[in-house]
């Protein structure tokens, strides 16, 4: 049986290819603190969000979280819970997002939508599953203007690419 294989689904691969990419590299950059990432690969995700919409943003953003932990050895590690959760967060706010009346969100919209419900995601599932303990939501504020922040840089930069490259 051979399968059969589309122009969408090789773009797919090709920019989940380069999210991991990112992803990985942006590993083996030291955190200060837990969870705190500038999430560069989530470039990828809004720029294919604006430039193919939804569904494929969704598949490239699920694509690298797993293809990505199973490079990484987090694969179904608390790591990896954590991310897929602020994931799960974050498209489903895209998924709102992009299906507003009007013109929509910028990319530099995009980026702190995704980085804010990421962030609160990921701190909604730690509490949940992980530290039950109130005292984490002492760490929410920063890391939720840390997340604000690299929303900011991720947007400008899929704004840039979607303007010289892809024209999103």
């Amino acid at each position: 049986m051979q399968i059969h294989t589309t122009h969408e689904d090789h773009r797919i691969a090709w920019l989940t290819a380069l999210a991991i990419s990112i992803h990985v590299l942006e590993s083996a950059i030291p955190s200060p603190l837990p969870g705190f990432k500038p999430g560069l690969a989530n470039v990828i995700t809004i720029a294919v969000l604006i430039q193919f919409g939804w569904r494929s943003a969704a598949w490239v953003s699920f694509l690298r979280i797993i293809c990505g932990s199973l490079l990484l050895g987090t694969f179904l590690s608390p790591t990896f819970i954590l991310s897929l959760g602020g994931a799960v967060f974050s498209m489903m706010a895209l998924w709102f997002a992009s299906r507003l009346p009007g013109k929509g969100f910028s990319a530099i919209g995009y980026g702190i939508l995704a980085a804010l419900a990421h962030m609160t995601g990921q701190f909604t599932l730690a509490w949940l599953l992980f530290i039950p303990n109130d005292a984490v939501w002492r760490l929410f504020p920063i890391l939720l203007t840390a997340a604000l922040l690299f929303g900011i840089v991720s947007g400008i930069i899929a704004r840039a690419m979607c303007n010289e490259e892809i024209s999103c």
